[in-house]
C-alpha cells in the first residue's frame, strides 16, 4: 500500500497547473500561491537521488521563491530521505495514514447529520471559511479557496459538508480524484460550536463513499490525533503506514 499511495501522491501532484520534474522528483506548483502546503514535491517509488539531483530540485523551489518542501511514504523509496537529510533538509512533521477498502466502509447511520455537495458559489464560500475556522485560520478564506473547492468537485473528487442552522456551514471534507486506484480523503473539519455532533463523521463517510461507489480500490487520509482517529475507525480506515514531511529552511 505504500507504493499505491506513493503513486497516487506522484500522479495528484502531476495534475498541478504546473509541474517540474528532475532527478526522481516531481514538483508541483500553484502559481497562484507560494504556499508550501501547496508547493511541494515528492519522489518516484523507488528513486535513488544523488547529491546533484537533490541540487537541481532544491534550485526548482528556489528559482521560483518556494522554499523546498516535500511530502512522501519512506518505505516507497528507501534511498531518499538519507539523500535528503544529507543536503540540510528536516523533519517538519511525521503522519501516520489510515486507509478504508470497499469492503471495510461503514456507512452513516441514520441519525447521522447529513452531509451533502455544494452546489453554488455561496455555499463553496460558506465551506472555505468553515475549514478555515475549523483549522484555527491557518489559512485566510479566499475566493481562490472556494474555486479550488469547486475544482476539486468538478474534477471527479468529492466536496461534502453539513448545513448549519443558519444555512451556512457547520464542517466540511474533500477527496481528490483518484490516481493509481487510490484517492485521498482530507480537509475534514468541524467549526468549533458544532463539534461533538457527528459531523466530522458525517462528512468523511460521505466523500469515502462518494469515491468507493465511482470506482476507487481505496481512499487514504492522515490524522492528526487519537480524536480524529477514532471518527475515522469508525467509517472503516484502518492503519496502513507512515508519511514523512521534510522542508529546507533559508
Amino acid at each position: 500500500m505504500d507504493t499505491d499511495v506513493q503513486s497516487f501522491a506522484v500522479a495528484h501532484l502531476r495534475r498541478r497547473p504546473a509541474v517540474v520534474e528532475t532527478g526522481g522528483f516531481v514538483v508541483g506548483i500553484d502559481p497562484g500561491t507560494t504556499s508550501p502546503y501547496l508547493n511541494y514535491a515528492t519522489p518516484l517509488p523507488g528513486a535513488r537521488p544523488t547529491a546533484r539531483d537533490v541540487a537541481a530540485l532544491v534550485a526548482a523551489f528556489r528559482e521560483r521563491g518556494l522554499t523546498p518542501r516535500l511530502e512522501f511514504a519512506p518505505d516507497a523509496a528507501p534511498g531518499v530521505e538519507p539523500a535528503l537529510r544529507e543536503a540540510g533538509f528536516a523533519t517538519e512533521a511525521v503522519h501516520e495514514y489510515l486507509v478504508c477498502a470497499p469492503d471495510a466502509f461503514i456507512p452513516p447511520p441514520a441519525s447521522a447529520p447529513l452531509a451533502v455537495a455544494p452546489s453554488t458559489d455561496a455555499e463553496y464560500a460558506a465551506v472555505d471559511a468553515a475549514l478555515s475556522e475549523a483549522f484555527g485560520g491557518g489559512f485566510a478564506p479566499s475566493a481562490e479557496g472556494a474555486a479550488r473547492l469547486r475544482r476539486v468537485q468538478e474534477g471527479g473528487g468529492a466536496v461534502r459538508f453539513v448545513r448549519a442552522p443558519d444555512g451556512g456551514c457547520a464542517g466540511a471534507a474533500t477527496c481528490s480524484a483518484p490516481a493509481e486506484g487510490t484517492a485521498e480523503a482530507a480537509g475534514v473539519g468541524t467549526r468549533p460550536a458544532f463539534r461533538g455532533r457527528g459531523v466530522a463523521g458525517a462528512v468523511t463517510a460521505a466523500v469515502t463513499g462518494a469515491l468507493l461507489a465511482r470506482g476507487a480500490r481505496s481512499v487514504w487520509l492522515e490524522y492528526s490525533g487519537e480524536g480524529s482517529r477514532r471518527v475515522y475507525e469508525r467509517v472503516g480506515y484502518r492503519p496502513q503506514g507512515t508519511r514523512l514531511y521534510l522542508v529546507l529552511s533559508d
